[in-house]
């Protein structure tokens, strides 16, 4: 990794962070782009960050063994470690979700226990593999988080196993009126009551969360005593989950909730669907960044969207006409851009783009009720509309007003906040033959206003 003087001495790119290594003091560097949003990640894989120092061969490094009080639930992304030497523990920022993450008190009392994070130091001998303090500080991670929570914390707000609870259960999904299937691999959560998904953006309380099993049961020890709702998400199944349930959790209590149901949105069958849903656009064709600006971290990397300008590959694919995607012929993971964009007209102008859905309908019952499911991964000051049949139509079909201000574009995510939206669609707009849906990023201005898909699923009469 470069130093903060390879940064100072480099070239500036789109924004502050994003550095083009021009004379770094690591000849191997040079020519790469350095920005700390590349080594973001999420709060679940966020356990242990840090520094190798080869010589002398030392390892620092900061350890969580709990996300129970970081805000925003175990898909919020946050930074680690970086060029400095900086090493982060973030508990809650504005990051790949903006101000709706952003603590608003309203003159109410409030008190919350951060940490205790773990700052690991550990060494090896000069004739010894520096990159052995890698597995020895996962290693100690796994240690630290078995032995949360702690016992030494004196802190009357610190609450140690004996004053924690317990909330037990399974999760089913409802595939049609009779058929159940377990929940596989949930992930289910307890957070403060609200509304279905507000876990995603609520920081005041803590947050408890674990993943079912294949069977979808699940157990979530440690929980603090208090009144909280349960939320899930199923990975393959579209939309969120909220039980009905007030789980009041008591200290050595654990609380049995048994069997619960989830119907995931539906009105009728599938015709068509692009994507899979699982809170990302990891699926979609990610492209390779500009030979110019490349890190070479993530080349041949599972998180090759972590490249920078990955933004401005969008009108090298598409250099005159916006993408088209044609059901039954095309493939998502080939012909659909992880990310809705601007196209970058010249002299720093963008103009908003136009992507279309083309499909063919037969026996189309024009006094039915069709519905196309909608799943967004991110959303960045942007404005999706929708139109069916007409791209000349004075007013949308469907918008979703201006949403997100997650930036996720910029700052090389693959996923912010989730939005999801039903559409209904009248049988009298479709057409027997071809049809056409055209989805409209409407916001221009910049290159990082935009959205990204999770998932999108056109139903048959309800």
């Amino acid at each position: 990794m470069p130093t903060e003087q390879d940064r100072i001495r480099g070239q500036v790119l789109d924004y502050p962070e994003a550095v083009l290594l021009t004379n770094p003091a690591n000849p191997e560097l040079k020519g790469e782009v350095d920005d700390k949003y590349q080594y973001s990640s999420e709060n679940k894989d966020n356990r242990v960050h840090g520094w190798i120092c080869s010589k002398p061969a030392v390892g620092f490094w900061v350890i969580t063994p709990s996300d129970e009080f970081r805000a925003g639930g175990p898909f919020k992304q946050e930074l680690t470690s970086h060029a400095g030497p900086t090493t982060l523990a973030m508990f809650f920022s504005r990051h790949y979700a903006g101000s709706d993450l952003e603590l608003k008190l309203t003159g109410e009392p409030w008190k919350k226990v951060f940490g205790p994070v773990f700052m690991y130091l550990n060494s090896v001998s000069d004739n010894e593999d520096p990159h052995t303090l890698w597995k020895n500080a996962n290693e100690q991670m796994l240690i630290e988080t078995k032995n949360w929570p702690y016992n030494f914390p004196l802190s009357k707000d610190y609450l140690i196993a004996n004053q924690r609870g317990m909330v037990s259960g399974r999760l089913q999904v409802r595939n049609s009126n009779t058929n159940l299937t377990a929940a596989s691999s949930a992930y289910v959560g307890l957070a403060l009551p609200g509304d279905v998904g507000s876990w995603q953006t609520e920081t005041k309380g803590y947050q408890f969360w674990t993943q079912a099993n294949a069977n979808g049961y699940f157990s979530i020890k440690g929980v603090r005593p208090g009144n909280y709702n349960l939320y899930a998400w199923v990975p393959g199944i579209l939309g969120d989950y909220k039980s009905n349930l007030s789980v009041n959790v008591k200290p050595g209590n654990e609380n049995k909730l048994g069997t619960l149901i989830y119907d995931p949105p539906r009105r009728g069958p599938t015709l068509w669907e692009i994507g899979i849903p699982d809170r990302t656009a990891a699926e979609f064709y990610v492209p390779d960044p500009d030979p110019k600006f490349i890190n070479q971290l993530y080349i041949n990397h599972t998180e090759r969207f972590r490249q920078y300008g990955l933004w401005n590959q969008y009108a090298a694919r598409y250099p005159k006409n916006d993408l088209v995607f044609t059901v039954g012929v095309s493939k998502y993971q080939t012909d659909w851009f992880f990310a809705h964009v601007n196209r970058d007209v010249g002299n720093k102008k963008y103009e908003p783009t136009t992507w279309k859905i083309q499909f063919d309908l037969k026996n189309v019952n024009t006094k039915g009720n069709y519905t196309l499911q909608l799943a967004l991964a991110s959303a960045s000051a942007a404005e999706l509309q929708v139109r069916i049949n007409d791209q000349r139509a004075a007013r949308p079909h469907f918008t979703t007003g201006l949403i997100g201000m997650d930036n996720v574009i910029a700052r090389h995510g693959i996923h912010g906040l989730y939005w999801f939206y039903s559409v209904g669609v009248s049988g009298f707009q479709l057409l027997n033959g071809r049809n056409t849906i055209f989805l409209t990023q409407s916001r221009g201005e910049n290159p990082f206003k935009g959205i990204m898909y999770d998932y999108i699923r056109l139903e048959g009469l309800q």
